[in-house]
């Protein structure tokens, strides 16, 4: 059977915390950094081929919606004659 071991913790105060505070920016500070080293900046061809990929998504899925609104706006019209008119 296994067996478990229970640490004691000392209550984190907040001093405890305010004393640490420099560290861990620190820290942190030195992640970001190792991190923005690993970034590429896209070329130009690329920033260009994925905005005309945007562009072109974009002005697809409005001409889709604004199809189904009228579509949809037309039939809600046509049922609301049909209730009116009997």
């Amino acid at each position: 059977m296994a067996k478990t071991v229970v640490a004691e913790e000392t209550p984190n105060t907040g001093i405890d915390n305010l004393k640490a505070t420099p560290g861990r920016l620190s820290a942190f500070l030195k992640d970001v950094r190792s991190e923005m080293r690993k970034v590429i900046a896209p070329s130009r061809e690329e920033v260009q081929s994925t905005t005309i990929t945007v562009l072109l998504t974009v002005f697809i899925f409005a001409a889709y919606f604004w199809v189904i609104d009228g579509v949809i706006g037309r039939a809600i019209e046509a049922v609301l004659n049909y209730l009116t008119k009997h």
